[in-house]
């Protein structure tokens, strides 16, 4: 877990984001435990409501589900879901600005694709 919460989002939202970036970075495979709310707001010195607020928004999304009176795991299709959901986040906050300004400087779509590969290692 991260140490310090930032003040630009919101802590619940920084909750979510830390249990999907152990998913996508493997510190929870499917079936795992994931810590409690209790266990997250002892952690942060948060009020546990805030931290069942992200919690609860990951098992709205089915990424997380519950097992009564045992704690919250880590769903069949956490991966895939959280992969889908940042990529098009990805495409949303990045790709179609990039566009937009390439359009407005009258970059081409050959020259965008020259400029991308132009840091490319391969």
């Amino acid at each position: 877990m991260d140490y310090k919460l930032r003040e630009d989002v919101p802590i619940f939202q920084q909750i979510a984001e830390t249990i999907e970036s152990g998913i996508l970075e493997g510190s929870y495979s499917i079936g795992d435990r994931v810590p409690s709310t209790n266990e997250f707001a002892k952690f942060y010195q948060i009020n546990p409501a805030t931290a069942a607020k992200g919690i609860n928004q990951l098992v709205e999304q089915e990424i997380l589900f519950k097992k009564r009176g045992i704690g919250m795991f880590v769903g069949d299709q956490a991966r895939e879901i959280i992969l889908s959901k940042r990529k098009d986040r990805f495409y949303h906050d990045y790709i179609v600005p990039l566009k937009t300004e390439a359009e407005k400087l009258g970059i081409s779509e050959s020259e965008l694709n020259t400029l991308l590969r132009k840091g490319d290692p391969k």
